[in-house]
């Protein structure tokens, strides 16, 4: 099983929001991503649903740098573009 497999198989939540952003990312930033960048989202993936999501619409702190990034590219795959 590649990586990408592994993973996507980790991104599936027990939200389906989070199905949804989470699969977005993997799909269009992770393969382009820095190791660095790669890492933090990993890390992203071990955390709890209520974590994520709570750090993803800012109602939780995200103390780590590393996973701050990731969340912040993450929410451009669902903040609708402002005209």
């Amino acid at each position: 099983m590649s990586e990408i497999s592994r993973l996507r198989w980790r991104c599936r939540r027990g939200m389906r929001e989070l199905d949804v952003v989470l699969l977005r990312y993997l799909e269009g930033f992770y393969p382009g991503a820095s190791d660095e960048e790669q890492e933090a989202f990993r890390l992203c993936l071990e955390l709890q649903d209520p974590e994520i999501m709570g750090m993803l619409t800012g109602s939780q702190p995200c103390n780590d740098v590393r996973l701050a990034g990731v969340f912040d590219k993450i929410r451009t795959t669902f903040d609708p573009p402002s005209d």
